[in-house]
């Protein structure tokens, strides 16, 4: 890496220069100052010795400063966000230059729109309006070439794979309200029919297949309102039909467990194991240090080393490097959907109804019941002393937690936060830490084996979470571990897990700083990594009726991110027409490499795909 040229066009002027900055290639190998020359789109010069620079060279300076891979970010629902603002603005700005669609079974590439708005609004919390309205305006396919010829037309900003979704796929061959009907198995036909629907896919460069068993997951609209989605209806059968469809292809099968039982992380640890046949790519939600279960974390380990060592599979968990905290508005929260009594409110899309269930005392009974079941399995811990109120009309409550004023009032703290909710609706805003709280154990979690970063969650629960800068977090949590003098994790370690460990175990196009290779690249400044990732920021969405997203505003710690070797932010701004009159970024196939999109050209054709 010391002062490498690109073979072809040695004589040609770069036309970006990152200049002097410290420079680590995504391998995990230290890092070294240099140079870095981009021409064309690709990395063309890596040099210890300052490279020229031409009056048309953009410079990027880079003194002080880290220079990495963009960041990839393994598990988003950008699947319709995407098709109404493909620059993804909030996670480009935070490094991130390449994103995973199509997780937890749910894509828009087989049905039709109304199914896909009823399979994504509510497990993703988006408003379904907007969903229906983005699909009738832009879905033009109906089977994954068109899909693909559709996201290769899009002035897209970060460079987009995508998984199949098995809810999807099962809805397009059964109908979707005999895919969600537990009375209703698919026939032969119908299974030999998902079979070539997921082979199709696999032909148009999709990473794999994935699955949903997790049963809080429900769908949306007033036809199957409630319906726990398709796949997690399938047989074991089914699923091993899918899992050796993958296997014969090296694709990945992306899953969610059944967070109630959890017993179902069996099925996937085995079928990612290579025990007398081809090993199969296993990415699982999530290793996580729960406050509900603070035990939980020590399975991890044990579990990957099961499917990996003695098993000899593929098998990795996905981990938020973050503290999970969520904010919810009135009783709108995913959390909801662990007990029987929270999921009927949630059944209710009407806020009357809803208002006049929850004044029943009937129901009061059966929620505090469910409220106070010991060891029902649960991710949230349900204690409303932890549950901070940070906006409400009643200014006097806010900064009070739900438990302060269910003790000012003498009530249950069940009673205390349904009269909130039927007082204020979705005025009464609040907020709650449900997992990774303990800073030991967190820092165990991210050196844990099989254990990859993921789970940003980007797209989706936009008034619940905002994990789009988990990058820049991780990088800030590894740089003031290192300055108090308790590293847990190398600078070169860290940035390898944010991009060449997932580019090599997704099979992607990513993730690397090579020459040769598409300039795919972040400026980190670590005077910026100072604490501010975590501040709490709201973005109105005009693509999505106005919704107030939840979003983070670190950028003093990502200076420029370059994708495709355009520079699409510095400096805290966007590039003219990014995400609107030109693509930066590429659809990348699992196994290919991809050439960049032409700088400064609207979409083309044809992706130039060039195979390994």
């Amino acid at each position: 890496m010391d002062n490498t040229e690109a073979a072809i066009g040695e004589n040609k002027s770069y036309d970006v220069v990152v200049v002097g900055g410290l420079v680590f290639d995504g391998s995990g190998a230290p890092g070294r100052h240099a140079d870095v020359g981009i021409r064309d789109g690709k990395v063309a010069a890596i040099s210890a010795e300052p490279l020229e620079v031409s009056p048309d060279t953009r410079v990027i300076e880079a003194h002080g400063r880290w220079v990495t891979p963009g960041f990839i970010d393994t598990h988003t629902h950008y699947d319709v966000e995407m098709l109404v603002s493909p620059g993804l603005l909030e996670s480009v700005r935070h490094g991130v230059t390449t994103v995973l669609v199509g997780n937890c079974s749910i894509t828009g590439v087989y049905s039709g729109t109304v199914d896909v708005a009823d399979l994504f609004s509510r497990v993703e919390a988006l408003p379904r309006d907007s969903v229906l309205a983005a699909l009738e305006a832009k879905k033009t396919w109906s089977d994954p070439a068109g899909w693909r010829r559709a996201v290769e037309q899009l002035p897209l900003g970060p460079n987009v794979a995508s998984f199949l979704g098995h809810s999807d796929v099962r809805a397009s061959v059964m109908g979707l309200g005999r895919s969600t009907d537990p009375a209703h198995k698919p026939s032969r036909a119908e299974l030999r029919e998902i079979d070539r629907r997921i082979t199709a896919a696999l032909d148009e460069g999709f990473l794999g297949v994935s699955t949903m068993t997790n049963p809080w997951d429900k769908m949306d609209g007033d036809r199957y309102r409630s319906r726990t989605l398709p796949s997690t209806h399938a047989s074991w059968g089914e699923f091993r039909r899918v899992s050796r469809l993958l296997r014969r292809r090296d694709r990945v099968l992306q899953g969610v467990p059944n967070l109630n039982t959890k017993v179902d992380v069996a099925f996937y640890v085995t079928t990612s194991m290579g025990l007398l046949r081809k090993p199969l790519r296993v990415s699982l939600l999530s290793a996580a240090d729960t406050l509900a279960e603070p035990w939980v974390h020590r399975i991890f380990r044990p579990i990957a080393w099961l499917a990996n060592t003695v098993g000899k599979g593929k098998f990795v968990w996905q981990h938020l490097p973050t503290t999970f905290k969520v904010w919810a508005d009135g009783i709108d929260l995913v959390v909801f959907e662990e007990f029987g009594s929270g999921r009927e409110a949630l059944h209710l899309a009407d806020e009357m109804a809803r208002n006049e269930l929850l004044e029943q005392e009937s129901y009061r009974r059966w929620f505090r019941q469910d409220f106070e079941k010991r060891f029902s399995p649960r991710v949230w811990h349900r204690d409303f002393d932890d549950a901070l109120i940070v906006a409400c009309p009643d200014e006097t409550l806010v900064g009070q937690t739900v438990g302060d004023v269910a003790r000012a009032r003498k009530l249950h703290p069940a009673d205390a936060y349904l009269d909130l909710v039927v007082e204020h609706g979705t005025d009464f805003r609040w907020t709650t830490t449900i997992a990774n709280a303990r800073e030991k154990v967190a820092n165990r979690l991210v050196n844990t084996p099989g254990v990859t970063i993921g789970f940003s969650d980007a797209g989706a629960h936009l008034r619940n979470m905002a994990f789009y800068n988990f990058g820049v977090r991780l990088m800030e949590r590894v740089h003031q571990a290192q300055q108090a003098g308790k590293p847990f994790l190398s600078t070169e370690q860290a940035v390898h897990k944010l991009t060449g460990e997932l580019a090599d175990f997704y099979r992607l196009d990513a993730g690397r700083l090579e020459v040769g290779r598409r300039a795919d690249v972040v400026v980190l400044d670590p005077a910026g990594l100072d604490g501010e990732s975590l501040e709490y920021h709201e973005e109105p969405m005009p693509e999505f009726g106005g919704i107030a997203r939840m979003v983070n505003r670190n950028d003093r710690a990502v200076a420029a991110t370059i994708i495709g070797g355009q520079v699409v932010w510095a400096d805290g701004e966007y590039a003219p027409g990014y995400g609107r009159e030109y693509a930066a970024g590429r659809f990348l196939p699992a196994g290919e490499t991809v050439a960049p999109a032409p700088v400064g050209a609207r979409p083309s054709q044809e992706a130039a795909v060039e195979m390994r």
